[in-house]
């Protein structure tokens, strides 16, 4: 989530082009701010791809500047437990790389709130940015204490094929997002080696069991 003590700039989260929109997001945000709307939007970049888990008026495909998806944040709730955590993904830092996802425009206050319930964790903060909001796990174990942060692929992929919780399997949620981010256009290099090597692995348990 995002780190209160952090200086976010809007210009990091609002993308130069989306993909369905003849004008930037960024126009889009500034006639509405003219028009006196009150909009709210949430730029998703894991699971909520495939499941928003609230209403919404509108959904783009599009990418933020600077950052990449990670499998760094641990997930104790929904695709592990405390015991054996699953890896889900946040976003960190990188200079010249792109992230896709998708956003969704917000314009309802009780929509507005279901998405601010949905989204935050008890230890999660506001983001202090306007226009497009971004949830980012803070790599501060102090803040997250279920941040994993970066290991080899390999053992990520050992992570994920054993994780279970009760939002089902750790590689569902892998294969998921691999198959909602091919179907906007989208080929992520981290997303797609680690499902080949969770895959991999799949299939090596099962030659070794038969």
């Amino acid at each position: 989530m995002l780190d209160a003590s952090t200086n976010w700039n809007i210009g990091s989260f609002v993308p130069v082009f989306w993909v369905l929109l003849s004008l930037s997001l960024q126009h889009r945000l500034e006639r509405e701010r003219k028009r006196g709307e009150m909009v709210m939007w949430v730029f998703g970049y894991g699971s909520l791809i495939w499941k928003a888990g609230f209403d919404y008026d509108d959904r783009l495909v599009g990418f933020i500047k600077g950052y990449r998806r990670v499998f760094y944040q641990g997930s104790t709730d929904h695709r592990g437990t405390p015991e054996y955590p699953g890896r889900t993904v946040t976003l960190e830092p990188a200079g010249g790389e792109v992230c896709w996802g998708i956003a969704y425009k917000i314009t309802k206050k009780e929509d507005e709130e279901t998405a601010f319930t949905y989204l935050e964790e008890p230890s999660a903060t506001t983001p202090a940015v306007s226009g497009v909001m971004v949830y980012i796990a803070s790599p501060d174990k102090k803040l997250n204490k279920n941040y994993l942060g970066p290991e080899s692929l390999e053992n990520i992929a050992k992570q994920i094929v054993c994780a279970q919780g009760p939002s089902g399997p750790n590689r569902d949620y892998l294969f998921q997002l691999e198959r909602s981010l091919l179907e906007i256009g989208c080929e992520d290099k981290h997303v797609m080696d680690l499902a080949n090597e969770v895959r991999r692995m799949i299939q090596d348990g099962k030659q070794q069991e038969q």
